[in-house]
């Protein structure tokens, strides 16, 4: 049996870097993108055009049809046409130079290691995964960069890019199957985060939000923005004020679900946002304009923080080995300022 306890240690970090020429070789020439496409069985017999569109669904049909014929091969190098019947097993990449990404953090500290598990405080602005924006400016390539040496390293759950702190990594594929098991059972793993809110909550002792909560499926938000109301899938979320500066409150967030966007909705739908938070804390007015324009000086000034300030503070799961893990990132600069 094997109790482990959150480190003392952190690695000494560097200056950030801020992945500016992530997209570039040494030399300065871009840097090849894959991306790796197999035909599943229940696919073959679709055209190819077809069959791309299944696996990139935001694209247009006439962009689909420019990457077949100048960045799309077979694996074994052959070029097919758009019209092409594809079959079960076959592997075609698509191959493209990499375009330059927005800048965010590259660095990070690890707040808990030991032979099978690692803990990482992410810091906000890095996204977890490959999106459409960002490629090489991921944690999963920092990761990769960071420790080549460890071919089996997974990252076990996610955080919203905005979100900082504490991030599980598996360093086997055992571990990560177990630790992946154990977060998804919430009566197994515990995750604590601190949320900066507008206003003044009366939660001075622990108090349970649990309105259910739904993605929409209509208006210019379907498919991004999450609801609260009846009709949606259950959800709670423990709330409890740590602190009051002003006119700003430190909320501790405890998770009994794990539903998208759960705390950033309780809160809002309390009447409390997040302070930040460019989805629920202004209206979809607000949002918009920040899609369509960036982060203009009137939206700065309104959203306050250029992040939406949530911080996962802690979490605790048992290890695969036995015992315990309790790992915890303390609350950023940026986010303690705004109580300073």
């Amino acid at each position: 049996m094997r109790m482990t306890t959150p480190s003392d240690e952190r690695d000494d970090e560097p200056e950030h870097d801020f992945g500016e020429r992530s997209h570039l070789n040494p030399d300065g020439t871009p840097r090849i993108v894959e991306r790796h496409l197999v035909v599943p069985p229940e696919l073959a017999g679709l055209r190819l055009d077809h069959f791309v569109k299944t696996q990139i669904s935001r694209l247009s049909r006439t962009k689909i049809q420019t990457i077949i014929e100048t960045q799309l091969a077979r694996a074994d190098g052959q070029r097919p046409k758009a019209a092409t019947i594809v079959a079960a097993g076959e592997h075609y990449v698509i191959r493209r130079e990499a375009r330059p990404e927005p800048p965010c953090p590259r660095t990070f500290a690890v707040v808990h290691e030991d032979a099978r598990v690692r803990v990482i405080d992410k810091p906000a602005g890095l996204p977890v995964h490959a999106s459409a924006k960002f490629y090489f400016n991921t944690l999963s390539r920092v990761l990769g960069e960071r420790y080549p040496d460890e071919p089996e390293l997974q990252i076990c759950h996610r955080l919203d890019r905005e979100t900082s702190g504490v991030l599980v990594c598996a360093r086997d594929r055992d571990a990560a199957a177990f630790v992946k098991q154990a977060i998804a059972d919430k009566t197994r793993a515990t995750k604590q985060y601190l949320a900066i809110v507008h206003g003044q909550p009366p939660w001075d002792a622990e108090t349970a939000l649990a309105t259910p909560l739904a993605l929409a499926t209509t208006g210019k938000l379907a498919g991004v923005k999450v609801l609260a109301g009846a009709g949606g899938l259950p959800a709670e979320t423990r709330v409890i004020v740590t602190r009051r500066a002003g006119d700003r409150a430190l909320v501790r967030c405890t998770l009994v679900t794990g539903r998208q966007h759960q705390i950033r909705v309780h809160l809002a739908h309390a009447g409390f946002p997040i302070v930040g938070d460019k989805l629920y804390a202004h209206g979809d007015e607000a949002f918009m304009a920040y899609c369509d324009d960036g982060l203009t000086a009137e939206l700065a000034e309104l959203f306050v923080l250029s992040r939406h300030a949530l911080h996962a503070w802690k979490i605790t799961l048992p290890h695969p080995d036995g015992g315990m893990i309790a790992a915890e990132a303390a609350l950023p600069a940026d986010l303690a300022a705004l109580l300073a």
